[in-house]
């Protein structure tokens, strides 16, 4: 029935929408390493494009000596401002949605969008505008000190970015000369994925409207897997680095009789390989595809996201959400916004192995009708805030927002 009435208000937006079908620039720098952000932009471009006119443009990149330039020509790039300018000129959008500027880019595209006068939306994927950590995680610890300084000096000293104070420093500065100028209050509309991201650039000293901000979670597109027999092990899909916790639950799972899947890869790889050597309720499956992971999270008793850093929006939890599998979760961030305690999942302080062991045995612990219904309730909690339908009417909305919106500062 969710499905169902989901294709019924599918059917609705595109009828509403019909009659103005939105030429949309998007463009999008990519890290040296393929990562999320780049996964969104790929699938919205794609939704989008089933429905309007969209164009794309986009920036890469570099390592080395070529890194190394792109890293001071961001301050005030030129040569990516006349690409931009030309793709408006071409294209001639009705709105422009940018997802990265950093650092092939640079914000200077976005005064050069706002000169033309085509209203402007950025998804902010991470905490860049206001800390050079862009993720609020140093050192193995959260770092907020840049949220109320009005230049980041405390993460320039820690060396936030790259452990190093040069580049920490390069990069605070470009981003609090923008600042300065008013470059970020040239933008219509930001896009949070979360409540908790929106109060924390908000209540920072970004010096932006909150009225500038709208809540838009991501999606992921409806699993085409078969229902499959669950099994008793739980599953941790993600990069093997410190911010994700996995050592931390490592350590939990650790002389329990809980069976533990690890799919992914990253710096501690080796470490975690070691860590597990001796113990034989825990694996490690490596890096693994989307097709080959989402029937090893539909099969878990629940996914595991022990993250001890301000995680956006992890797609992994809307894919289990997707194949009716629990969410177990750390307690930090925006991660609670995603849990229904006891009907989707529950929270743990990712700190705490006994936290973390206790949470195991109390959904281990569930009948297994209570679990069938979980599953359930899971499937119908994706259909009823992540998948494409909804993401597109909500898109635009806040496109159509943006447009409508008569400052153009």
């Amino acid at each position: 029935m969710a499905i169902l009435s989901l294709k019924g208000s599918h059917l609705k937006i595109v009828h509403l929408y019909k009659s103005f079908v939105m030429r949309i620039l998007i463009i999008h720098t990519f890290y040296q390493s393929p990562g999320g952000e780049d996964t969104v932009f790929q699938q919205e471009s794609s939704l989008l494009s089933q429905g309007h006119q969209v164009h794309t443009l986009t920036f890469q990149n570099k390592k080395g000596w070529r890194g190394a330039l792109q890293t001071l020509g961001s301050f005030w790039n030129i040569i990516a401002a006349q690409r931009v300018l030309k793709s408006i000129n071409a294209f001639k959008p009705d709105i422009v949605h940018l997802h990265n500027t950093h650092y092939a880019a640079g914000p200077l595209i976005i005064r050069t969008i706002a000169k033309m006068g085509i209203p402007l939306v950025m998804t902010l994927h991470n905490f860049r505008l206001l800390c050079p950590s862009a993720t609020l995680y140093h050192h193995n610890h959260l770092f907020l000190d840049s949220l109320q300084e009005e230049f980041p000096w405390t993460a320039v000293r820690q060396k936030a970015f790259n452990n190093s104070t040069i580049k920490t420093f390069l990069l605070a500065l470009n981003y609090w000369f923008h600042r300065k100028i008013g470059t970020w209050k040239k933008v219509n509309r930001y896009i949070t994925l979360s409540a908790f991201a929106k109060r924390i650039f908000t209540e920072s000293t970004l010096g932006v409207s909150s009225a500038k901000f709208a809540i838009k979670p991501n999606f992921v597109f409806p699993a085409t897997i078969h229902p499959v027999i669950p099994q008793s092990y739980f599953v941790y899909v993600g990069r093997l680095s410190d911010e994700k916790g996995i050592l931390n639950l490592i350590d939990a799972f650790i002389g329990t009789d809980f069976h533990l899947q690890i799919i992914g890869g990253g710096p501690l790889e080796n470490e975690v390989v070691q860590k597990i050597a001796d113990h034989p309720n825990i694996s490690y499956l490596g890096f693994k595809s989307r097709t080959e992971i989402l029937p090893l999270i539909a099969a878990a008793q629940a996914l595991i996201v022990p993250s001890i850093c301000f995680e956006g929006m992890p797609i992994t939890i809307l894919e289990a959400y997707s194949v009716g599998t629990a969410v177990l979760c750390s307690n930090l961030g925006p991660l609670p916004e995603l849990i229904i305690p006891g009907q989707t999942g529950q929270t743990f302080d990712p700190d705490s192995n006994d936290d973390i062991v206790r949470c195991l045995t109390m959904w281990n612990s569930k009948s297994a009708n209570e679990k069938d219904e979980i599953r359930k309730t899971t499937i119908d909690f994706y259909f009823s805030n992540f998948t494409p339908e909804i993401n597109e009417e909500k898109l635009s909305a806040i496109y159509q927002n943006a447009i409508n919106d008569k400052e153009r500062i």
